[in-house]
């Protein structure tokens, strides 16, 4: 199998993506006021449809699910009006894009939750992390745990933002299990410490994921859901005694349940691959739709790791971010123009949407 296999259309559900190459969810801070996306976020979108799938930055399901200042939201008409640009745009060039919806948990600050609520998460443990907030990075506030009422309320939350997203034009939805946030909080021993339904046992950790996925599948669809997970990241300070049989059981589920994509973080999340033994041909064997595999890969990993069967269709992160036409540079062997890391959260159209394509390209 040739690196040209990568540049082949795929079928995902009942969508074809141009190629096999995915743009990952990148937060860049630049939502406007009632944190609504803009006009420059349709720009860049749109610059990037040349991906075979676009998922969106991280988007909050609620105002309590806010981590960082100045991401966008799905929970408001305004912010559903503000993605229809976005998804507009992107379909205008032909592209494709799911919005991941995320709550961030006990990553989170008081300034940035209505009312300086303190931050929710399974159990009342401080994360060593720090998050974006009043235009520089502080500490995480100190959470509280959730009671059961307020889990449901969540779930209804993420099914209310997934029916949104649909409203808004997106093709689909990523449901955010990964890097330490709400979900995976409940998934990892290090932070759930409950004795209820949704603590001690492998299953009882995965409940509240898995009822997400089913809440979010029973409202738009199993093809129109897909679900990120990182199983041995340490992001934002999240860990686990045991990854392998709690993962292996959550994708065996995720599998029964039929969504359309499984996204893996392999290794730490934007650092070393192999930071801890894991298994990902496991979760690959239990999974039977179509699996994305992320984090440092280049043409010539995702060539070979096609080849093995070991992927379907593969995430490109932060060379996304300099190289609005990626797709085609590494199609042609084209260099790839270097990030610029001051301009990387918050701001305006400079490090955004004034990244060149190659005149080549362009043409």
């Amino acid at each position: 199998m040739t690196n040209q296999q990568l540049f082949q259309p795929y079928d995902l559900g009942p969508i074809t993506l141009a190629n096999r190459i995915v743009m990952a969810p990148l937060t860049r801070n630049r939502a406007g006021a009632g944190l609504v996306p803009g006009e420059l976020a349709a720009t860049y979108y749109a610059q990037r449809a040349t991906a075979g799938l676009l998922i969106t930055e991280a988007t909050q399901v609620s105002a309590q699910a806010q981590g960082y200042q100045d991401t966008p939201g799905i929970y408001t008409q305004a912010q559903i009006d503000g993605w229809r640009k976005v998804t507009d745009a992107v379909h205008a060039k032909g592209g494709l894009i799911f919005v991941q919806l995320w709550h961030v948990g006990r990553i989170s600050h008081v300034d940035l939750l209505p009312d300086g609520a303190a931050p929710v998460a399974p159990s009342a443990i401080r994360a060593e992390s720090k998050t974006f907030v009043n235009n520089g990075f502080s500490d995480v506030s100190e959470p509280r745990a959730l009671d059961v009422g307020e889990i449901k309320d969540i779930i209804e939350d993420f099914r209310k933002a997934a029916a949104n997203a649909i409203a808004a034009g997106f093709d689909g939805v990523e449901i955010h299990g990964a890097n330490g946030y709400l979900l995976e909080q409940f998934l990892k021993d290090g932070a759930n410490r409950r004795t209820d339904a949704y603590g001690g046992s492998v299953g009882n950790r995965a409940r509240l994921l898995l009822e997400v996925a089913a809440a979010v599948k029973d409202e738009i669809g199993a093809e129109r859901t897909g679900v990120r997970i990182s199983p041995v990241s340490p992001a934002n300070a999240i860990s686990c005694s045991d990854p392998p049989p709690q993962y292996d059981y959550l994708v065996e589920q995720l599998d029964t349940l039929g969504v359309v994509y499984l996204h893996v973080v392999e290794g730490a999340t934007g650092g070393p691959r192999d930071i801890s033994p894991f298994d990902y041909a496991s979760l690959r064997r239990r999974f039977k739709n179509t699996y994305i595999g992320n984090n440092g890969y280049d043409l010539e990993l995702a060539s070979s790791q096609l080849a093995e069967g070991r992927a379907d269709l593969f995430a490109f992160g932060r060379p996304f971010i300099a190289n609005p036409d990626l797709v085609a540079r590494l199609k042609t062997g084209t260099p790839l123009s270097p990030l610029i890391p001051e301009t990387l959260y918050g701001g305006g159209a400079e490090g955004y949407t004034d990244y060149p394509s190659t005149t080549a390209v362009s043409n």
